[in-house]
């Protein structure tokens, strides 16, 4: 049988379409393989900036030679990418032999037979509104200990700036009981952590006629046996209330930490993005959240270099960061998505300025990160160890429950268990600990 290649970029929705994909296929008789052994190379492509779609669009010219010698591999698109550019790529580039939108997922195992057996196969979504997802269980993964769930697609929210609900669609919520039972056979796989996954996460159940939202689902995911750790991302401001706070509360196992994009710290500038919150708002829901969690780990997303935004608008965002002193800011210069509205607006930024008032932003966050994170030397902290460490022989890493990263020396067979992790150093963007006993061993 053929032997294929699964190369993901972009966020965790993606892995989590990726390993569906790699699930189904192994379970279809074909086989996972380097690239270099592979008929078939299936990219999970990212939109959601314009530099995420450059590095698949660069890499695209490696596949010339091969094709012109012995036609192999061929190449197919899916998801955020494949919606948005997925045709202009099938033709320039003759080897991409199938795109697929990320709605359309379940027709993705026998669109690539049909690519291999020489079609040009196009499944992109026809309709903003269906789904058509892969039944597979348990979901084969890259971390055996760790995985993400989906619990909804799509988004209605229209960002100004966002091209998430025309390449993902309309939003719709996952049957819970459809979700309860991947988690249930994840956990018989050997699953300890679970990652629910949205783009808004806590609008989960709004299209339900029946009174079931996130904050009963965040529950009986907890309350689920087996499961040991429960995070999710991301969470859209005005919808996430106080139930949410509630529960996470009343279940230790749900970590307390929350991803809450502010994006501008400037009224004008939200109102411009489409974000239907004002500052005022959103400093009510940190003040819930923090009242309801005050161990919290809060995060947030930023844009500088909106369309308009002025020296005034930029120095509102710095103060946001300043006042709520979050733990970790993902931060973005603005970067034009062709048929969104802020595409077309004037007042465009230069991208020198852009990126003066990006590095700006991010030297200020820096210092706020490490005095967080200073003040956790000598804390003593739970963590699973997910495996090595990226960088530097004899290191382990995990993270807290507030979702910072913990390097420690340690053994790469120790992964899958639980630790008690002393902090002995701080960097901006993790901490550094020794670990004092592991889980199951005397």
């Amino acid at each position: 049988m053929f032997g294929f290649c699964i190369k993901v970029y972009g966020c965790q929705m993606n892995v989590y379409d990726g390993d569906k994909i790699r699930t189904a296929m192994i379970l279809k008789g074909w086989r996972e393989v380097p690239e270099t052994d592979a008929d078939v190379v299936v990219y999970v492509g990212c939109s959601i900036r314009d530099k995420a779609e450059h590095k698949i669009w660069s890499e695209m010219g490696r596949y010339r030679p091969g094709w012109e010698g012995k036609k192999a591999p061929i190449v197919c698109l899916v998801g955020c990418m494949a919606q948005n550019v997925g045709r202009d790529m099938m033709k320039r580039f003759p080897w991409i032999r199938m795109i697929a939108g990320p709605r359309s997922i379940g027709f993705i195992p026998d669109g690539l037979i049909r690519a291999v057996s020489g079609e040009r196969v196009d499944l992109l979504d026809a309709n903003a509104r269906e789904f058509n997802d892969l039944d597979v269980v348990p979901i084969k993964r890259d971390n055996p200990w760790k995985a993400y769930v989906t619990i909804a697609h799509g988004c209605d929210y229209f960002c100004t700036y966002c091209i998430v609900p025309y390449v993902r669609g309309r939003f719709m919520s996952r049957d819970s009981g459809e979700i309860l039972e991947e988690i249930r056979a994840l956990v018989d796989d050997g699953v300890r952590e679970i990652s629910l996954l949205g783009q808004n996460v806590d609008t989960y159940g709004a299209d339900f006629d029946r009174p079931y939202r996130f904050a009963d689902l965040l529950r009986d995911v907890a309350e689920t046996d087996g499961v040991d750790l429960v995070r999710f991302m991301t969470s859209y401001p005005k919808d996430l209330t106080a139930d949410v706070v509630s529960v996470m509360a009343d279940y230790p196992k749900i970590c307390p930490g929350i991803n809450l994009p502010i994006q501008s710290g400037s009224d004008r500038i939200l109102k411009s993005m489409n974000r239907h919150y004002s500052l005022a708002e959103y400093t009510e829901t940190v003040r819930i959240i923090r009242e309801g969690l005050p161990e919290v780990g809060l995060t947030s997303d930023l844009i500088v270099g909106f369309p308009g935004e002025t020296e005034e608008d930029f120095m509102a965002s710095m103060e946001a960061v300043r006042q709520f002193r979050f733990d970790l800011v993902h931060t973005a210069a603005y970067s034009p998505r062709a048929g969104t509205p802020a595409a077309k607006m004037e007042d465009q930024l230069p991208e020198e300025e852009k990126f003066r008032r990006l590095s700006e932003i991010n030297r200020l966050q820096s210092s706020i990160a490490m005095e967080i994170n200073e003040a956790t030397v000598g804390r003593r902290y739970r963590i699973l160890i997910d495996g090595p460490a990226p960088k530097g022989d004899g290191l382990v890493q995990g993270r807290t429950m507030t979702d910072k990263v913990v390097i420690c020396p340690g053994e790469p067979s120790w992964a899958g268990r639980f630790a008690d992790v002393k902090i002995v150093r701080a960097e901006n963007w993790c901490l550094h600990g020794e670990i004092s006993e592991v889980e199951g061993l005397s």
